[in-house]
């Protein structure tokens, strides 16, 4: 599976059910929206700093809204911070033929 996004709540679910179901997550955030590791319990994951590597081979790409609910006043600079981690056709074409994609 690959997340591509901020390390939010849903980045973190993630990390918990892949150390509960054992599957690997290959992650990239952008800089300044790092994991911050003193939440994470698990070694079931890769950190990528291309989106596009991160989406090689999966089989799940999963990507969150860029501004969630409470932070709209950081839109522009998270429109900024986020250029090329959009999830689009180019890294779609990275990941496994039957790939899904998630938001």
């Amino acid at each position: 599976m690959a997340w591509i996004g901020d390390a939010n709540n849903m980045l973190y679910s993630w990390l918990q059910a892949a150390e509960v179901f054992g599957f690997h997550l290959n992650v990239s955030t952008p800089k300044g929206y790092d994991i911050d590791h003193t939440l994470v319990s698990t070694k079931r994951f890769t950190f990528f700093d291309s989106p596009s590597d991160a989406c090689a081979c999966a089989h799940l790409v999963n990507t969150d809204v860029w501004t969630s609910m409470g932070y709209e006043e950081e839109n522009a600079a998270r429109l900024k911070a986020f250029d090329g981690f959009i999830v689009d056709a180019a890294k779609m074409a990275r990941a496994a033929p039957d790939a899904l994609f998630m938001h």
